[in-house]
């Protein structure tokens, strides 16, 4: 945009020119000072706001803009720095509020392009943030602090805002940002350094990590039952009835459970050994006004049980598909009935040391072949989550299996999208002073083709703002996530030992463990408990991924530790959050992402670079791919031949090569199978007698016809007769006979297309004879002799 003397005059600094601009010393620099003065006219176009002096009355009116004041020497720096930066191909871009990311570039010498976002598209997001997400991640986000808008930081001397004027055309060699979609990896050239992986939503998902974790026997032979608490798709039908049955099951092993338990702490208390009528504290349950049978419920419980331990086993192969269920639909809505009566509610329940013993027995056989018998507790917790919504929206825990179906239900789009995902809650965590806490843990991919993952050495804990309990299903309770815990006051029965802000480093837990005798489990269970979920979560996707080089991204994944300290993974989040909310998470969200740059940067040129708290777990060898060539394939092959075997031809006096039409050098080898005919004419043989009595002989009577007519392959050869033909001589032939057949012509014989000349049925023709070509199959192609005389 070009300012001219006639509309309006510039002010730089207290001097106004009009139309021309004082020219400095050195013309390069009076080159930047132009160029410096268009691009901050242009600051109109872009919200900047610009002072503009009114005439006095009686003049012409002129707007006069009055711009801030240009050092030559800041402008000398500002362009020595820009210059260097774009030959070394050190030009950034960052979206969101990222200051470390910011501050650790600008001091390796890179210089940053600013990313402005419409007004009008951030409106959008935030007006949409309520609906379902249908991006690959949409999930998965955790950046509730980390706003689209660019964090104005403090630069007094415009230095850098002047740099980024300078590189504003130039190409951009690093991309930070919060979300995905921001840019598209698909247009960035081969040198473009990026921070988001596409399609990664196979992982970052509710949805995608629930689905893709099933595949792990492919690829290891660890169990994911091991590491992630089960999990089902409720809009799948399928997976809607196996979890229906899952739940069945796990009411029945809760009730073995709940009797063996209640056993050991009447033990405890000095009681009796058998279990007594009870009267439990909890809501009275209104469905039941006779007292349980106890001893029923047990039996059917374990059988159930037992039915599950043979199909885990395979010993239940044999078993046909016809046979009844161990329960019918009348017989689980009532045992399931008592069930809430026994355990959740209050109910009268008979005495019985046999049935204690029973119920050890089996669960002890459960335990060797489920590796989340202990996290299940008794009181059948699932926990249900909206797989389109993030930051811990939506999410609730339920215990009822029709409360559960039912919550499933109210959401029509959820449900039609395949969103809903249902997972067993762990009811036994371990706790901190009573409170429930999970584990953030960051971790790097570089690459996934060879999959390359660093495992940072630091993470932190997050604490629930009230103190644990089954009793009360409150996201309060058991969500720990910082979005929803920030805005909760601390309970005041909670533990002093807590913290007020909800956090705690590693140094901090570790502490904790080492008061509890327990240090050294830090570093044999959780951390390589930790890192393997990890691995086998990024192996079962990696085929899904796309590898491209020059990209990276940093995940955030949630854990739960159980009471033997085993870590449970709870999801992966994509754009994990850097905001500042505490003192732990100011110090190493501020680390990780200086180590990051360190791994991405600074290792790439120099191999030996720290990598500051980043560990590399994963580096597998890497696998070829062929190169892509389009959707146009081609498959090159032989055509199978299927020769039909024929019964033996009968012996004859003569043999001769059959040709029909035009003489061929070779026929292809759909052209070699034909039919046989199935009946030849009689007139034929009797026009052969009264023709000549030195021709050739009769042909025995022609044999029984097969039926079907058969396919043979047959070559074709050409006879060549020291003859002259003035009659039409037809010779008789039958089916397993070769064939003549002679036309009048002088010299020659007459060249018929081969295409005109078809096998006959019986039905429509009754005198069948075919040219000179003789054909003769491959099975008793003999020498031809003799000749033709008539």
């Amino acid at each position: 945009m070009e300012v001219t003397g006639s509309r309006q005059s510039v002010r730089l600094g207290k001097q106004a020119t009009d139309g021309c601009c004082t020219p400095c010393p050195d013309s390069g620099e009076t080159e930047g000072l132009s160029k410096v003065q268009e691009v901050l006219q242009c600051n109109q176009n872009e919200g900047k706001t610009l002072q503009t002096t009114t005439p006095p009355e009686g003049k012409n009116r002129r707007s006069v803009v009055s711009l801030p004041a240009i050092n030559p020497d800041r402008l000398r720096t500002a362009k020595a720095i820009a210059n260097k930066a774009v030959k070394m191909h050190k030009i950034f871009s960052i979206q969101g509020p990222y200051p470390v990311i910011r501050a650790g570039l600008r001091a390796r010498g890179w210089v940053e392009q600013h990313m402005y976002r419409p007004k009008q598209q951030a409106h959008h997001r935030h007006s949409d943030e309520s609906r379902a997400s249908s991006n690959d991640a949409g999930d998965s986000d955790d950046d509730d602090d980390n706003s689209d808008d660019v964090e104005k930081e403090p630069d007094p001397d415009g230095l850098n805002d002047l740099m980024s004027r300078l590189v504003r055309n130039e190409m951009v060699y690093f991309y930070w940002t919060n979300r995905r979609e921001t840019i598209n990896s698909n247009s960035l050239q081969k040198e473009q350094m990026i921070n988001h992986f596409a399609k990664a939503g196979s992982f970052t998902t509710k949805v995608g990590l629930c689905v893709n974790l099933r595949n792990l026997h492919w690829f290891d032979s660890a169990d994911p039952d091991t590491f992630f608490p089960r999990c089902y798709r409720l809009a799948a039908q399928d997976e809607k009835q196996a979890f229906i049955e899952d739940y069945r099951r796990t009411a029945c092993i809760s009730l073995l459970k709940y009797i063996v338990e209640r056993e050991q702490n009447s033990q405890g208390e000095g009681t009796s050994n058998n279990i007594r009528n009870v009267q439990d504290r909890r809501k009275r349950c209104k469905r039941q006004s006779r007292p349980v049978v106890l001893s029923l419920m047990i039996d059917k419980a374990l059988k159930v049980c037992q039915e599950f331990l043979e199909s885990v086993e395979h010993t239940d192969i044999d078993i046909s598909l016809e046979t009844p269920d161990t329960l019918t639909q009348e017989e689980w809505t009532e045992f399931i009935d008592n069930y809430y009566c026994v355990v959740h509610g209050e109910a009268q329940i008979e005495s019985s040391n046999h049935l204690v013993t029973c119920c050890k027995a089996m669960l002890q056989q459960l335990a060797a072949v489920s590796p989340q018998l202990d996290i299940d507790g008794t009181h059948n917790i699932w926990i249900i989550k909206p797989g389109a919504k993030s930051r811990g929206r939506g999410i609730k825990c339920a215990k009822r299996l029709d409360q559960i179906l039912r919550l499933v239900g109210s959401d029509s789009t959820l449900t039609k999208d395949n969103k809903w995902v249902v997972q067993k809650y762990l009811e036994r965590p371990l706790l901190v002073y009573g409170t429930k806490f999970d584990v953030r843990q960051w971790f790097l991919v570089t690459d996934w083709n060879p999959l390359t993952v660093w495992f940072y050495k630091k993470c932190y804990l997050r604490f629930s703002t009230q103190p644990f309990s089954l009793d009360i299903l409150d996201s309060s309770v058991h969500l720990c996530n910082n979005s929803i815990q920030k805005h909760l006051r601390p309970s005041q029965q909670r533990h002093r030992g807590i913290p007020a802000d909800n956090m705690w480093s590693d140094e901090q837990f570790r502490t904790f463990l080492s008061s509890q005798g327990r240090k050294a489990q830090w570093e044999t269970v959780v951390v390589p408990g930790m890192k393997k979920a990890v691995i086998h979560a990024l192996q079962t996707t990696q085929d899904l991924m796309e590898s491209r080089k020059n990209t990276f991204e940093l995940y955030g994944a949630d854990f739960m530790l159980g009471r033997d300290l085993r870590p449970w993974l709870i999801e992966i989040n994509a754009s994990p959050t850097m905001a500042p909310s505490t003192t732990v998470t100011a110090r190493l969200c501020a680390a990780v992402q200086e180590d990051t740059l360190r791994v991405v940067l600074d290792r790439r040129t120099d191999r030996t670079a720290k990598t500051g708290d980043f560990q590399l777990i994963c580096r597998q060898a890497a696998v070829e791919v062929p190169q892509y060539i389009g959707v146009n394939l081609l498959v090159e092959g032989f055509r199978i031949k299927h020769p039909c075997p024929l019964p033996p031809l009968r012996p004859s006096n003569f043999s001769a090569p059959k040709h029909r039409g035009t003489i061929k050098e070779k026929e292809t080898a759909a052209q070699k199978v034909k039919f046989l005919p199935k009946m030849w004419s009689k007139s034929a043989e009797g026009r052969l007698k009264n023709t000549s009595s030195g021709g050739l002989p009769p042909p025995p009577p022609p044999p029984p016809l097969p039926e079907p007519p058969l396919l043979v392959p047959i070559e074709t050869f050409t006879l060549h007769l020291p003859m002259t033909v003035n009659e039409s001589i037809r010779l008789p032939v039958h089916a397993y006979s070769d064939s003549v057949l002679l036309y009048k012509r002088r010299t020659e014989v007459l060249k018929v297309p081969s295409e005109k000349v078809q096998s006959c049925t019986t039905e429509k023709h009754q005198d069948l004879s075919l040219l000179l070509d003789i054909t003769i199959p491959k099975q008793c192609k003999r020498t031809v002799t003799g000749s033709l005389s008539i």
